[in-house]
């Protein structure tokens, strides 16, 4: 299984949006630069996870973006779910299978894909920042441009 490059984009929002320690707002063109992602993909998503009230978005100069509710609170499972629009790992009717209505793999990757959700559901953005991962957080908003290579290896940031 592999998440959709939405949902990837989604969660990475909602993470770049956890760190609180800032006075100016988040924007759309800061979030894409500093992951180096399309803008027009991502306006989608902010505009679909605005629609969920999972962030706040303020139009206009001096306008950005902000978690609506603490990380803590935000179940993996669901944004998950939510963010992938609940697809079944596998369609039976198109093309139509032959075995439909004789074969347990649909059942099997359906009772595997609920197992999926509720194990993340059991996990929180809060839980997805623990460790390195906030750290990363902190250094890419205290970062002018992206340095990759620095982020992955964890150097520390010049106060």
């Amino acid at each position: 299984m592999q998440l959709t490059h939405f949902t990837d984009l989604g969660l990475r929002v909602l993470m770049y949006l956890s760190h609180k320690e800032r006075e100016e707002p988040v924007t759309i063109t800061e979030i894409a630069t500093k992951f180096a992602i399309s803008r027009n993909h991502l306006v989608k998503v902010v505009h679909f996870m605005a629609q969920k009230n999972w962030i706040i978005t303020t139009r206009g100069k001096g306008g950005g973006m902000a978690l609506a509710r603490p990380a803590k609170t935000y179940r993996l499972g669901t944004t998950i779910r939510e963010l992938e629009g609940e697809s079944a790992l596998i369609d039976c009717a198109t093309p139509p299978c032959e075995l439909r209505g004789n074969c347990q793999l649909k059942t099997i990757l359906d009772q595997a894909l609920s197992v999926f959700y509720a194990h993340l559901d059991t996990h929180t953005l809060e839980d997805a920042l623990a460790g390195n991962t906030h750290e990363a957080i902190v250094m890419l908003h205290k970062l002018g441009f992206v340095d990759r290579a620095q982020i992955s290896r964890g150097a520390q940031i010049k106060q």
